[in-house]
């Protein structure tokens, strides 16, 4: 295609004026290199003056060339992108031009780059912003400006940011158009968005009918997000016919690419025209420059001479000046990065020589005279050279990468308001969107954007997407069960249903924002289930919008859709056959456990142990001989359970230790009567079915709702072999495969959702659930992967369960069972240690506190009674004397002993008279001893 190209243009060359050509030395007194703009054009004429005016600066500096001038070659296109700019590079190329600024348009820059690889010419472009010009097919393609993929990078980090899922794209339906949003497409893939519709306008001749078509599509299309990427020239004019249809109103979004930022910059009178009315509220991008003295004086320049001279060249009025945009100094910058390169190509050995091209053999001869079309021998090498271009100037730092494009793009995000502008954050290619200006330590960097004033003067972020208004239904598809009515049935003579489930999506809808006017599809012959992942993957195809029912939100059901907030919850249960159990005459021993009535009756004999040697010292009821007095420990420690006991405790200790006792008696009573109560009258169920351990270890057959998710559970999960498993269709199904059992065809028990099974319970008493839900699920609808409208139902369901509709809308299908489940039936579990083993540890406790505080006063009182029988010369031979000597002592009751103490203190109150009446008077040991005797 590019040779059947090339052949056309220098057929048509053939009527050019033919010039001499000749080499250059090492070092040339000036170089020629060309520039292809459009000088009626907005960028045109800003980049003419922007190039002639760093022409001047470089010629007029001989540092940078070291004398040599460059001496420039604009031709003006006319606006044209095709034809004209072909001739203008062929021109050129005759002129021995080294490298050309330009072209200005991408369409262009797709032809003469061609061109420009049959000639080893670089070209240098400062407005070509398709990203698909960086590829291997132009090797000679250089991009000084930044390229679109970045741009729509930005776009889709703005749609991110603000969570919208679809995109809708209006563009010029030409290379720019076409490949800048391929990008936006490919970017927003990256953040799980989508172009949801696409308009394509025509490059040229475009009409206002024709745009206001596509603007009444885009209108009848969910989106509210609209990427505007068009040019300069027919950007206003999309802007005032959408405010002419309302769609620069609340709830749209507008996003221009930086079209709209180069029109401000360029055209000061905007600001204060009615065109801004057209434009309030959009989010346009501006490519960012950072702030420097050369950028400053160099606007100072604009402002104050160069404007002016181009508006007096061509505008015989002297009308208004125009403001200098990015892409002007872009176009500066593009004539630097070239006379550095071409220094640095001299400065390597680089000469200016040109060559015949062998490819053009075959057209030379009498009839077209070109031989004046020579390549330029070193191009290859000059194209190096600015490729390893390093310099900073006015927008930055200027280094290419591999491809040919300026590295470390950034943009700067911009809201229209009022009648300016409004920054609001920034975009670069590593931080993503930001608030501060990049720094060296990027410490002010924030993420995010700062407030936007959207359309319609709102502060309140649009929700990106609304229902089609273009009279179009919500295509529902409803599977036609032929069991649970109560769920999902379809009313008798007509295309309606009812049901909890269609009940609840209905209130949901109510509760939208916005109309939805459904239309209900029924899936299924009407005479087996349908299988619902079957169902979900036709939504996928577009058969439906959505799906209402009984759908299980599950995990590979999510992979293939987008499911709501859910609105039941529903998990997996065992269902089996249930029988009553026979009455036991032992039935009062099941309340507690074995270990429950072993630690009771222990502590029943410890207490009342504690309680008699406590009190036996002062207390003549727990005296007496030791068959009595092993009898009285046991009645007393079990006569606390009724309170009967006889005996009165008069020690302290023992009395506290009783009101612990009697306190924790109190509490087993209760809880023993209370489960004794349960037992005998409430209806004790079993089956053979334990849970789904034992479901699963065996080999019996299981049952499961057909088109369910539960196989693949059962399978999958816990690797039950699927010759195992029934699928059923019905409840009447459910009883007959129950009472057959798995001897006689049938199954030992049913696997399916609780919500199932307590609709399937309601009658059937003689079955029941077995154990507890072992998946935790719940029921949600269905919708394609990123509708908004999941979010909004969301939101309206989560709105239903705050109100209680949700409640109601239950309580008026699925009424309460009337037999109890399995676990209702059976009462309360046995009572066990764990319930009471707090009380027990307090008993204990009480008990050894009493016991130690009994034997430290013990301790102490024989102490002291032993200190007293010192006194009187009584002495023990051993240890084991004085312990049965503490025994003994421990065993005389409280009143013996204060008698021995009151005789002894006698005994010497009456010796101490005698002796001061009478003398002194001896009286030894065996004396006191036999007084003591005898007075006993």
């Amino acid at each position: 295609m590019n040779k059947v190209w090339l052949l056309v243009l220098m057929m048509f060359y053939n009527s050019l004026p033919i010039k001499t050509i000749s080499n250059v030395s090492a070092r040339p007194s000036t170089i020629n290199i060309g520039a292809i703009l459009s000088f009626n054009s907005t960028i045109g004429r800003v980049a003419k003056v922007a190039i002639e005016a760093a022409v001047d600066d470089i010629n007029s500096n001989p540092k940078v060339l070291s004398g040599t001038k460059l001496n420039i070659s604009m031709l003006d296109t006319k606006s044209s992108p095709g034809f004209l700019g072909i001739v203008d590079s062929l021109l050129l190329m005759e002129k021995e031009t080294v490298a050309i600024i330009g072209p200005q348009f991408s369409v262009m820059a797709h032809v003469i780059s061609h061109i420009a690889n049959e000639m080893q010419v670089p070209i240098l472009s400062f407005a070509a912003t398709d990203p698909t010009l960086t590829s291997l097919e132009f090797p000679y393609f250089v991009r000084t400006t930044q390229s679109d993929l970045n741009q729509m990078a930005a776009v889709a980090d703005i749609v991110d940011h603000f969570q919208w899922r679809d995109v809708i794209a209006i563009f010029i339906d030409d290379d720019h158009g076409r490949n800048g949003i391929a990008a936006l497409g490919d970017k927003l893939a990256e953040k799980h968005s989508k172009i949801s519709y696409k308009a394509a306008l025509r490059p040229d001749q475009l009409t206002t009918d024709e745009i206001n078509n596509a603007l009444f599509k885009v209108a009848l299309m969910e989106s509210r997000v609209i990427v505007l990427h068009v040019t300069l020239h027919f950007g206003l004019q999309v802007l005032h016919l959408a405010q002419s249809h309302e769609m620069m109103g609340s709830g749209y979004v507008w996003i221009a690419t930086d079209w709209l930022s180069t029109i401000l910059d360029s055209d000061p009178s905007l600001s204060t025209s009615a065109t801004m009315n057209d434009m309030q509220g959009v989010i346009t991008l501006r490519m960012y420059t950072p702030e420097s003295k050369n950028k400053r004086n160099f606007t100072s320049r604009w402002n104050r001479n160069l404007s002016h001279n181009i508006g007096s060249d061509h505008d015989h009025n002297h009308g208004p000046s125009f403001g200098l945009n990015m892409f002007g100094l872009y176009a500066y910058d593009t004539v630097y990065v070239l006379a550095s390169a071409l220094d640095a190509f001299f400065n390597s050995g680089g000469t200016l020589s040109f060559s015949n091209d062998s490819n053009l053999n075959m057209l030379r001869g009498d009839t077209l005279h070109l031989d004046n079309m020579k390549v330029f021998v070193n191009g290859s090498m000059l194209l190096q050279k600015i490729l390893e271009v390093n310099i900073t100037g006015l927008t930055g730092n200027i280094m290419f990468d591999s491809n040919g494009n300026l590295m470390n793009p950034s943009y700067e995000i911009i809201n229209v308001i009022g009648s300016g502008i409004r920054r609001i954050g920034f975009w670069s290619e590593s931080y993503g969107l930001h608030t501060g200006v990049e720094s060296p330590n990027h410490s002010n960097l924030r993420k995010g954007l700062y407030g936007v004033i959207w359309p319609g003067q709102t502060t309140h972020t649009p929700r990106g997407w609304v229902f089609a208004s273009n009279g179009r239904r919500l295509k529902v598809g409803v599977p036609l069960k032929i069991s649970y009515h109560e769920l999902v049935s379809r009313i008798k003579g007509s295309d309606m249903f009812a049901g909890y489930c269609i009940d609840v999506f209905t209130a949901a809808v109510e509760l939208l924002p916005y109309s939805v006017p459904c239309k209900y599809i029924p899936v299924g012959d009407g005479k087996t289930n349908p299988t619902y992942t079957d169902i979900l993957h036709k939504m996928t195809e577009g058969d439906f919008d959505a799906v209402v029912g009984d759908i299980t939100i599950t995990t590979n059901r999510t992979k293939i859709v987008d499911f709501t907030q859910p609105y039941s919850e529903s998990g997996l249960v065992v269902v089996a056959p249930i029988m009553k159990l026979k009455a036991s005459p032992w039935a009062f021993l099941r309340p507690f456990a074995p270990m429950m009535w072993l630690v009771t009756g222990v502590f029943f004999f410890v207490v009342g142990s504690v309680v008699w040697i406590v009190e036996r010292r002062f207390n003549d009821d727990f005296r007496g001989p030791a068959k009595k007095q092993f009898v009285t420990i046991l009645w007393f420690s079990f006569s606390t359970m009724f309170s009967t006991h006889r005996e009165k405790t008069v020690s302290t200790l023992g009395r506290l230790l009783l009101i612990i006792w009697l306190f924790v008696v109190m509490i087993l009573n209760s809880s023993y009567t209370s489960s004794l109560t349960s037992i005998l009258t409430v209806e004790q169920l079993s089956s053979s079915v334990k849970g789904l351990e034992s479901l699963a270890t065996s080999n019996d057959r299981i049952g499961y709702l057909r088109g369910s998710f539960s196989e693949n559970y059962l399978t999958q999960e816990l690797n039950i072999h699927r010759s195992r498993l029934v699928p059923l269709n019905s409840p009447s199904e459910y009883e007959k495969a129950l009472k057959d059992g798995p001897t006689n065809g049938g199954v030992a028990a049913i696997v399916d959702e609780r919500a199932y099974m307590e609709i399937f319970l309601e009658m059937r008493c003689e079955f029941g659930i077995i154990g507890q839900e072992f998946t935790k699920m719940g029921w949600g609808f269905a919708f394609p992967r990123d509708s908004p409208l999941a979010i909004d139902m969301s939101t309206a369901i989560l709105k239903l369960s705050e109100n209680g509709g949700l409640q109601r809308i239950h309580d008026k299908w699925l009424t309460r069972s009337s037999c109890r489940s399995e676990e209702e039936k059976q009462g309360m579990d046995r009572l066990d240690l764990q319930s009471f083993w707090g009380l027990f540890l307090i008993t204990g406790i009480a008990c050894f506190v009493s016991l130690f505080c009994y034997v430290f006063q013990m301790a102490y009182s024989y102490r002291k009674h032993y200190s007293k029988n010192n006194n009187n010369n009584v002495q023990f031979s051993s240890r084991s004397a004085r312990l049965r000597s503490f025994l003994s002592f421990v065993k005389e009751k409280e009143e013996e002993d204060k008698c021995s103490e009151n005789r002894i203190k006698k005994e010497k109150s009456s010796s101490r008279r005698v002796a001061h009446e009478d003398g002194p008077l001896d009286l030894d040991d065996s004396n006191v001893g036999v007084h003591v005797e005898n007075d006993a």
